[in-house]
């Protein structure tokens, strides 16, 4: 039976607390998929389960497991509907570990001959919900799926992020039961963009790799290392194609040349490495930047100055597509509650912003529970969503407008968020909960009213942008 993978197309960022200017881990990514379908944005309490309650049965492919008895609380970004599956993607727990799940990749078809895809293996929509809550550590993160995976399989390829405030990780799925994992240095970052992406191996560096236990003599047994001088888990269980050349290659030279702009590389290289040091400390904002991408100041910008073929040559970083954009920021010397930050985009990240909310919040806004396949008012995805419609309509005319306000939300977002971290590391334990609360509904609303104002404005100049308009002559 052929098992199909799960095609979406998201871009990860991971950096180190070295590599970053405060001291920070970051893990970020896009979660691309469909261009009109909302995502929710949840806590989920700290719960100690009944027996009844910890049998996990997917409603996406049927994949069945057995939970721990106590789940931790967190952040999570389910789908609207959970008719096909949770999709539940990232999040921050109590614990202080960060989880992005998954960055889709494939596995070539040498290995799946050997080792395929399981049709009721874990997958993206469980992953972070079979996982997260249970972990303390982003090494024990990695521990833990990897066991999940290795008795139950999994039906895709998959790339996944783990942080907490000392180490970041990124993991990667191959066939139906592989498994490798790489620690980010830290003092470096990596960009992936649906490839695997992790390359040479090192067997005696506990610190750095974690594999399952037999890979070696998987890889021996069935002839499929092109180089045995070496383990370099991309050449051996991925794939590469002329689509790398267009579709995913070029989004990592664009993460790498904002942050390393000297160092000249190819679009189309196959050989752009997993690990890089920037040229300089690695802002929040940087990551934005990265993750909004659409090659501005390129010839491959879709919306630029160069040639149609130029415009059109390369998958951009952000794209309609993208359902939300999110970076899961822990910084140094605070408590979880404070320090980890969940930063939340909805829509398309280019033309939305990203809002952030403390991890020890309780509950977030209600208008982050509401949005459905169709368009509502009351739905801060669909917010975001209208303001970016209405700017593709007529782009050049709006973009400005809608940049302008992009520029304002940030800077007065932030000036809230320092606000509130400050008050938050001045207050008693028991008064942080319904702080941290308040600051998520302030600080999104900052947005939401922004955005709102916004579309009221665009509509209005819609109306004069008709096709059928006709400009009267005042002298007949």
């Amino acid at each position: 039976m052929t098992i199909t993978q799960k095609y979406s197309a998201c871009t990860s960022f991971l950096a180190g607390k070295l590599a970053t200017a405060d001291g920070s881990t970051m893990i970020a990514r896009n979660e691309d998929a469909k261009s009109a379908l909302p995502k929710h944005f949840v806590v989920h309490p700290h719960h100690v389960s009944t027996a009844d309650e910890r049998t996990f049965k997917s409603n996406d492919n049927g994949f069945t497991t057995k939970l721990p008895e106590v789940r931790g609380k967190y952040t999570a970004t389910p789908e609207w509907t959970a008719e096909f599956g949770l999709f539940e993607e990232d999040g921050i727990n109590e614990y202080g570990v960060a989880m992005s799940a998954t960055e889709s990749a494939y596995t070539n078809e040498r290995v799946l001959g050997f080792d395929p895809l399981v049709k009721d293996g874990l997958g993206e929509e469980a992953m972070v919900t079979v996982t997260l809550p249970y972990v303390h550590s982003a090494r024990e993160g990695v521990q833990y799926l990897a066991k999940l995976i290795e008795e139950n399989g999994t039906n895709e390829t998959n790339g996944i992020l783990f942080a907490d405030a000392d180490e970041v990780w990124y993991m990667e799925t191959a066939g139906g039961h592989q498994w490798v994992a790489q620690r980010i240095p830290d003092d470096c970052y990596a960009v992936v963009a649906n490839q695997l992406s992790i390359q040479e191996i090192d067997f005696d560096d506990p610190d750095h790799f974690m594999f399952k236990a037999d890979i070696r003599e998987f890889v021996a047994q069935h002839h499929l290392n092109p180089n045995p001088a070496s383990f370099n888990f991309r050449e051996i269980f991925g794939v590469n194609d002329l689509s790398d050349e267009y579709y995913n290659t070029p989004r990592v030279w664009e993460g790498q040349r904002i942050l390393n702009p000297e160092i000249k590389q190819s679009p189309t290289s196959h050989d752009l490495p997993f690990i890089r040091r920037a040229s300089r400390l690695i802002q929040v904002e940087d990551v934005q930047q990265i993750l909004s991408s659409h090659y501005e100041g390129t010839p491959y910008n879709p919306v630029g100055t160069g040639t149609e073929t130029e415009k059109h040559q390369f998958r951009p970083i952000s794209l309609p597509a993208t359902q939300e954009s999110h970076i899961l920021q822990i910084k140094p010397d605070l408590p979880i509650e404070i320090g980890g930050i969940h930063w939340l985009a909805m829509g398309v990240a280019a033309q939305s912003v990203y809002v952030p909310f403390f991890a020890g919040m309780s509950s977030t806004p209600e208008m982050y529970h509401h949005g459905e396949k169709i368009y509502s008012a009351d739905s801060a995805y669909w917010v975001f969503k209208l303001a970016s419609v209405l700017t593709d309509a007529h782009y050049q005319q709006f973009i400005k407008a809608l940049n302008d306000t992009r520029s304002k939300v940030n800077v007065a977002m932030k000036n809230k968020l320092h606000e509130y971290e400050t008050q938050a590391t001045q207050i008693d334990r028991q008064e942080l909960t319904p702080l941290l609360n308040q600051a998520g509904t302030e600080i999104s609303d900052i947005a939401i009213k922004a955005y709102q104002a916004l579309t009221a404005e665009l509509i209005t100049k819609s109306t004069d942008l008709s096709p059928l308009y006709f400009a009267h002559n005042p002298e007949l």
